[in-house]
């Protein structure tokens, strides 16, 4: 039969053979659905002969606002862009019934769409949604919008203090440890260049360098093992010469004031970030292991929510090289608290992957929330092609399988917060293999949802997944 042949083919994004609404269009539907279709573009299919069609390919019926809200309007107040499916046509929101097989495709993609986002499972989401009116649906939707006018109008927050770019690694932890909680504080960083001064002194004397006296052959035993954090806090005096210990504790203080009032600057920040957690909209989360890593974390941060199109929007966003926190274990609460509060999560990958950082994207995707990846080209590739594990997760409330956006652009990092908070989000729907459904963010090309082909795994996974 060649109008079931062409038919198939046109819709066959929409078999899927598991059962439901993925059931309806396949090799064994009934050859009236087929005959009907054939004719839809001189004789457009109605409500009633949809449900009809529905009937022979044994699926139940859907409602008069179901079929208006899906093919007969094109709502501005749906959470994505449904006018960038495929083959939209202008002229279906005038219609009455479906004119093509175009547009039976088109609503049929925006029903896989959502199910696959907010369902996770394409069989739910027509169950769930089919008996609803027009009004119900619509408020179902609205309510999974951004509210991107409410942030537009809701005023600046007050201002953090600005920390020199060339100063912000001194807030790290690190630092923190070198240099103390106060200027009173006994310092470890002046006591080891103290002792190695004296070591050295007593061995040859003579002008040295700040970076020698921290090498391994003249750092005091005891502290040998944190020789790292030591270069990494001295990094401004690295390259001095001393002759005496007086200069020594000149160059240390040069520093240490800047330590303090760094650190001084980032505390207050992170009181201000806790003052507005209830409306943080992004949240960045990166490791830092050099001066350079804050350098570019910081431009990275400025060249991302500097952009004209987030300007307008006045997100509020954590930038990590602005704030400190008074201990480690304060920290950690506060930047979990930060990630179950913000809207959108940011991913800066380093040189080297951390705990920490892979923690908060793996607990943000585990909340159903946006996480955007930034990583160098290189990096990029082998994320793809290693499968990193953060990338497919499951949101723990609902079960539905979520996957974060990967890109080596921070413009493209830009561009996606942009699309995310003004419910411009574009997608792209296919089959990977037979029944196995994926929904591509269409600007990166990443898997953000997937609905797997194995039936026993499906029926398995939802079947317990709620009840446990």
């Amino acid at each position: 039969m060649g109008n079931k042949d062409t038919i198939m083919e046109k819709l066959e994004l929409f078999s899927l053979s598991d059962g439901g609404i993925g059931n309806w269009l396949s090799r064994e539907t009934d050859d009236e659905v087929f005959v009907r279709l054939a004719k839809i573009d001189e004789d457009p299919l109605t409500k009633v002969q949809l449900n009809q069609l529905l009937a022979f390919g044994h699926e139940a019926p859907l409602s008069d606002g179901f079929f208006r809200y899906y093919w007969l309007t094109c709502p501005d107040k749906h959470p994505y862009e449904v006018k960038k499916l495929p083959n939209y046509d202008d002229e279906w929101p005038e219609c009455h019934a479906i004119a093509s097989l175009d547009h039976l495709s088109w609503g049929l993609y925006r029903l896989f769409t959502d199910g696959l986002i907010w369902f996770g499972n394409v069989r739910t989401a027509y169950r769930l949604l089919r008996t609803k009116g027009y009004d119900s649906l619509e408020q179902y939707f609205v309510e999974r919008r951004s509210d991107s006018d409410l942030i537009k109008c809701r005023g600046p927050a007050l201002k953090l203090s600005s920390i020199a770019k060339d100063d912000r690694y001194l807030i790290s932890e690190m630092a923190c440890k070198s240099y103390g909680d106060n200027p009173q504080t006994n310092s470890e960083l002046k006591r080891v260049l103290l002792e190695s001064f004296r070591m050295h002194s007593k061995k040859r004397g003579g002008p040295i360098k700040i970076k020698q006296l921290l090498d391994p052959d003249n750092i005091p035993q005891d502290f040998a093992t944190r020789q790292g954090e030591f270069i990494f806090s001295a990094t401004d005096v690295l390259e001095e010469t001393v002759e005496t210990e007086d200069e020594i504790n000149t160059k240390y203080k040069k520093v240490a004031d800047k330590f303090f009032k760094a650190r001084e600057y980032a505390l207050r920040n992170t009181r201000l970030y806790l003052s507005m957690v209830g409306e943080l909209d992004v949240y960045v989360a990166t490791s830092m292991r050099s001066r350079q890593d804050f350098r570019d974390m910081a431009d990275a941060c400025e060249k991302i929510f500097s952009g004209s199109q987030l300007e307008k929007l006045e997100l509020r966003y954590f930038d990590p090289t602005l704030s400190a926190a008074e201990g480690h274990e304060d920290k950690g609460l506060i930047e979990c608290l930060m990630v179950k509060c913000a809207k959108v999560l940011v991913y800066c990958a380093g040189e080297s992957e951390s705990y920490g950082k892979d923690a908060e994207a793996a607990m943000a995707l585990s909340l159903g929330k946006p996480v955007i990846f930034y990583c160098n080209e290189e990096q990029k590739s082998r994320f793809f092609r290693d499968v990193h594990p953060l990338s497919r997760l499951i949101e723990f409330e609902t079960g539905i399988a979520v996957g974060a956006m990967v890109t080596s652009s921070l413009e493209e990092v830009s561009e996606l917060l942009f699309r995310i908070f003004e419910n411009k989000m574009e997608y792209k729907l296919e089959q990977s293999k037979p029944g196995y459904l994926r929904l591509k963010e269409t600007l990166t090309e990443s898997v953000v949802r997937l609905q797997t082909n194995d039936r026993m795994l499906s029926e398995t996974f939802w079947n317990y997944y709620h009840n446990k």
